[in-house]
């Protein structure tokens, strides 16, 4: 498909900043199935969206604070790096400004010489691998010492804000983050408090959770016009057997698979893939699932996500789901109604017309 027509107006003052306080305080757009009209709700609203049998899946990865603020040596010149792809025990493929003046050998000294990395290489699109002076867990814990959260490139912040710095660190990670391995927070999941999540539970849905670390590539632009041109980044993934029983057992009972988030969809996809025409079961390994309109959906019925950007692989995800017209619908309205879009934005609540395919077959195994 083309990949313009997966374009829309946004205006760039409905780009989240900061996020929703308290979590939950959000808007909530419900885009029922079929043609019913739009509801402007909130998350809040969320347990009387859901039904009692339902299954809500979210994902437990936990962002690593992978940019660092340092200096060039010997010349002095500021560098800030983002860390986005873990290579080996020492070292890391990051995205650095200014990258063009370094060259293998320079040498980059963070937080005041806490820190320090040699330039490896630099490949043809411009990232820079990074040679650490430490490995494993002593990297890791000065990376958690020193380090900020990498926020997506939309959200401005200055390197010399050590306070929203700090907020960051607590806000850019979801109440479900358990599993250390993302660049890139699964925002949906940003919503959620233990007061919702009591109230969730109290109306009889369940939870179980996924792990997908998110990378960076989540937030690459399309390049290609046409979606056939496009190679879409991997990413690890796991499904666990406890959590493949879940989903079966919620089928076999008519309740419906409720994913949080693009990515605990992509992993619950991906293990049906995987499973071919039987039920879904575990899975563990990488996906580079890229969910384009006529996608065959056969474990999720319902999506709740934030509002993505144009042209994006996220809007191209939610087209496929709901109805491309009708998500372009969906956006012109919260564009109008002034909800907040992306990371820190708001978020909306999908549901599909028809149970996802292998529902008759969840009773088995």
């Amino acid at each position: 498909m083309r990949v313009e027509l997966f374009d829309f107006d946004l205006p760039s003052e409905l780009i989240a900043q900061a996020p929703a306080e308290p979590r939950d305080s959000a808007r909530l757009l419900h885009v029922p199935a079929g043609g019913a009209g739009f509801a402007d709700c909130g998350v809040r609203d969320l347990p009387g969206l859901l039904r009692p049998g339902d299954l809500l899946v979210v994902n437990d990865t936990k962002v690593i604070p992978t940019r660092l603020y340092g200096r060039r040596a010997p010349s002095d010149g500021a560098i800030e790096a983002t860390l986005v792809e873990e290579a080996a025990a020492d070292r890391w493929i990051a995205y650095c400004k200014p990258a063009k003046r370094l060259k293998p050998g320079d040498r980059i000294v963070f937080a005041d010489g806490d820190l320090s990395a040699k330039v490896a290489g630099k490949d043809a699109e411009g990232r820079v691998t990074l040679a650490f002076d430490r490995a494993d867990a002593d990297l890791r814990e000065a990376l958690w010492r020193v380090g900020s959260m990498p926020l997506p490139p939309y959200i401005k912040r200055a390197a010399e804000d050590a306070a929203e710095a700090e907020a960051d660190r607590a806000r850019y990670q979801t109440v479900f983050a358990r599993e250390e391995g993302a660049v890139a927070a699964p925002t949906a999941g940003l919503h959620f408090t233990p007061e919702l999540l009591q109230r969730i539970e109290d109306a009889g849905v369940r939870r179980v959770e996924v792990t997908l670390h998110v990378g960076a590539g989540t937030f690459s632009p399309v390049k290609a016009e046409d979606t056939s041109g496009h190679v879409m980044h991997s990413e690890w993934a796991r499904l666990t057997d406890a959590a493949a029983r879940a989903i079966r057992e919620t089928k076999a009972g008519g309740g419906r698979v409720v994913a949080v988030g693009t990515t605990a969809m992509r992993t619950l996809e991906s293990a049906a893939a995987a499973a071919g025409d039987g039920p879904i079961r575990a899975f563990e390994g990488q996906t580079d699932l890229f969910i384009t309109p006529g996608f065959r959906f056969r474990a999720v019925d319902c999506l709740m996500t934030n509002f993505h950007l144009p042209r994006s692989t996220l809007f191209m995800l939610v087209g496929a789901f709901s109805g491309l017209e009708r998500m372009k619908a969906a956006y012109a309205h919260a564009v109008a109604e002034r909800y907040r879009f992306f990371s820190y934005g708001d978020a909306c609540f999908l549901e599909r017309a028809a149970p996802a395919s292998f529902a008759t077959l969840g009773a088995r195994g």
